[in-house]
């Protein structure tokens, strides 16, 4: 199903700045630093969702993310004069960290502004690589306003983290991988965020495999390309919280927007709940840590939003600088959503072995019980009562109901909670 799109106004549309041969000289520049990525094939999902399932590892290259192509890309390019006065660039953590790591490298002074709100994690390793960071707004496009304010009072080089030719022909270069390392692929599955990466891949593996369907995923939270095919042109979405913060971007770049139109098939969006549980899935099932952003793909396709049944399709893995506080919270949601974790809340008779006896139950049963709390004075119990809760890991949902029933059998009334 193709995109939502306006009908067109009868213009004739400029040529696409970005080419097949830009991103094979693109791919000799930056090939001597950044080696192509392995592409394996997934027995369980592949099994599991009825298709011929490969995962494209962008998160194990040195950065953590695919933005080290075109930020390498870039920086290649720059002139002397560029280099010895520096560069600067608005991210919400990957970009940065790429351009801050090449830039290092190639000798290049380098200012990175990130919104207040950044994944700590992110912070931390972009200021690592010796760059100056500055924390600045509350999104990704006030972190952008002020960056090119200090670009023109500083006179630095602006490095756009999606809508440029050179960064949008870096990243075309995993579209080149592809087609090298499973040249018959049906589908491609690729995270969307200012669309860069999405139209760079799309340029490669198009030109070279026409028939190839070009899937683009983002959060529904900021589908700002979704909303800008629908309406021609680049259109800035409102601000939410989503944890694929790395395609939180409100306004997609006009580069882009103009090859999703030529080149991607199809864009749906995911919710954080989906997300949330690609990332446990990615995490359990391929032992591979991802982070939001680039989970996407394996949201989308879970949840039914894209039909990979009899098809060969590659699902790209686009990142893996997580918090891990965020991951931690997400394992744990995970594990309530999927009843490995489960909260009772049990009042019993304030006298000596209430407790003991519930444990003894739960023990008898292999539940294993990571937390208890007992209230007397902070519930709902009546005097001569107490309040006990449990969180308990179990094997899943068959596991918690066996628990629930022991425990009525031996005269307890255990009620469930979320909170």
């Amino acid at each position: 199903m193709k995109p939502e799109r306006a009908e067109n106004s009868g213009q004739s549309k400029p040529p696409l700045q970005v080419t097949l041969a830009d991103i094979e000289q693109a791919r000799q520049r930056i090939s001597n630093v950044i080696q192509p990525t392995p592409l394996a094939y997934s027995e369980y999902f592949s099994t599991l969702w009825g298709g011929k399932i490969y995962f494209k590892f962008e998160n194990l290259l040195l950065t953590g993310s695919f933005k080290e192509r075109g930020a390498l890309n870039k920086l290649l390019c720059l002139s002397e004069q560029e280099r010895s006065r520096g560069v600067i660039t608005a991210s919400a953590g990957n970009h940065g960290r790429a351009v801050a790591w090449h830039a290092s490298r190639l000798g290049i002074p380098a200012t990175v502004v990130m919104p207040v709100n950044s994944p700590i994690v992110k912070v931390q390793n972009t200021a690592a690589t010796g760059a100056r960071v500055v924390l600045h707004g509350g999104s990704f496009d006030e972190a952008v306003e002020h960056a090119q304010g200090l670009c023109h009072t500083e006179g630095l080089t602006y490095v756009h983290g999606f809508d440029d030719p050179l960064i949008v022909a870096g990243q075309g270069t995993i579209g080149l991988e592809l087609t090298e390392q499973c040249p018959y692929l049906d589908m491609v599955v690729i995270p969307v965020g200012g669309g860069g990466l999405a139209a760079g891949i799309a340029i490669a593996m198009k030109t070279v495999n026409p028939r190839v369907h070009i899937v683009g995923v983002q959060s529904e939270d900021v589908p700002s390309m979704k909303v800008a095919l629908a309406q021609q042109k680049p259109v800035t979405v409102p601000a939410h919280y989503t944890i694929a913060d790395g395609i939180a971007v409100r306004r997609v770049g006009g580069l882009p927007l103009a090859i999703f139109n030529e080149y991607v098939d199809e864009i749906v969006t995911v919710n954080e709940s989906e997300i949330a549980n690609a990332i446990l899935l990615l995490l359990e099932r391929e032992k591979s840590l991802v982070e939001g952003a680039g989970a996407v793909g394996v949201a989308a396709i879970h949840n039914r939003h894209v039909d990979v049944t009899g098809k060969r399709v590659a699902v790209i893995l686009s990142g893996g600088n997580i918090d891990v506080n965020i991951l931690s919270r997400i394992i744990d949601k995970g594990l309530v959503k999927d009843g490995r974790l489960v909260k009772f809340h049990v009042v019993v008779p304030d006298y000596p072995g209430q407790l003991a006896r519930i444990l003894s139950v739960v023990a008898e049963l292999r539940g294993n019980v990571l937390e208890v709390s007992h209230s007397r004075a902070f519930s709902e119990a009546k005097i001569g009562e107490t309040a006990i809760d449990l969180v308990i890991e179990t094997r899943g949902p068959d596991h918690v109901a066996e628990i629930e029933q022991a425990l009525v059998a031996h005269g307890f009334s255990p009620e469930r909670r979320t909170q």
